[in-house]
């Protein structure tokens, strides 16, 4: 299986102005020489698999969380943090610990400010096995469906019509030098990869995942995580250099190593698509 490749032509226009200098990067996209692709774009499409490999490595990231075991007044647990007193049979009165010199209850789970019957421990596993060639299975058919411009499409992806999928990334000249596209330079290196995602036809989902960014809801918020942001396009490259630098700042956009790559990457939350843009070095170092 073959597909052509994007090569980008970047021309840089300064605006000399009263209050500065003005950078503008227009750059257009041709087709370039087609690239074989690994066997891995034709893989079948295995959603059962893809969601076991994601929540398999959600699993097994998952902190350990719990309160602390009990030790009396020096360590109370939650809940058990009163001075209590059982009052003895014979008295007509259910044999609940209470809070000495008065009735209140105290201390069981069935009282008020009492602790928790089966509150989470510390010690449970939440792991999940999952087999090498299951993983790698997974993986493969996470990567055929970034081929499928339907699966992409129902995923909420947003691109243009002629966008022929795999996107994979050629040559890159800057002001008529050839150079390595992930060796991009860092001078405005952000503004350039936006530059190349809009040239391509992927522009419009950068701007539905910087504009869909919005505050959770409930108490997710007080957690570290307080925005939710959309996820946009993944970039596939050979080496973190200049271009993955260049596209981590930006809002919806992962970056990953051909060599790391696993379905998560691929299917964030169990969902195959993902809109995906490949160098030719990724592909190449995929084999």
């Amino acid at each position: 299986m073959k597909v052509k490749t994007y090569d980008l032509t970047n021309t840089v226009e300064v605006e000399e102005l009263e209050a500065g200098t003005i950078v503008d990067y227009s750059i257009e996209a041709e087709d370039g020489k087609s690239v074989k692709l690994p066997g891995a774009f034709e893989s079948s499409f295995r959603p059962d698999l893809i969601r076991r490999a994601v929540h398999s490595s959600r699993a097994n990231r998952r902190q350990p969380y719990g309160h602390r075991e009990h030790d009396g007044k020096r360590a109370p647990q939650p809940g058990m943090k009163h001075s209590v007193e059982w009052w003895g049979k014979g008295r007509g009165v259910s044999r609940i610990m209470r809070k000495s010199g008065a009735r209140t209850g105290a201390q069981n789970p069935h009282t008020r400010g009492g602790r928790r019957a089966h509150g989470p421990m510390v010690a449970k596993d939440w792991t999940q096995k999952l087999n090498t060639k299951e993983a790698n299975a997974a993986r493969d058919s996470a990567i055929a469906a970034t081929a499928d411009a339907n699966r992409v499409s129902s995923r909420g992806h947003r691109f243009d019509e002629n966008v022929r999928f795999p996107i994979v990334l050629g040559t890159y000249v800057e002001d008529g030098e050839s150079m390595e596209i992930e060796s991009l330079s860092t001078d405005k290196a952000t503004k350039k990869f936006v530059a190349m995602m809009e040239s391509i036809g992927v522009g419009d989902d950068l701007l539905r995942a910087r504009d869909g960014s919005n505050i959770r809801a409930g108490k997710g918020k007080m957690r570290g995580r307080r925005r939710r942001t959309p996820k946009s396009v993944l970039l596939v490259v050979a080496q973190r250099d200049g271009l993955a630098k260049a596209a981590r700042n930006v809002p919806g956009v992962d970056v990953a190593i051909a060599k790391d790559l696993c379905a998560e990457d691929l299917a964030p939350g169990g969902d195959a698509g993902r809109l995906t843009v490949w160098t030719k070095s990724a592909i190449e170092a995929l084999e």
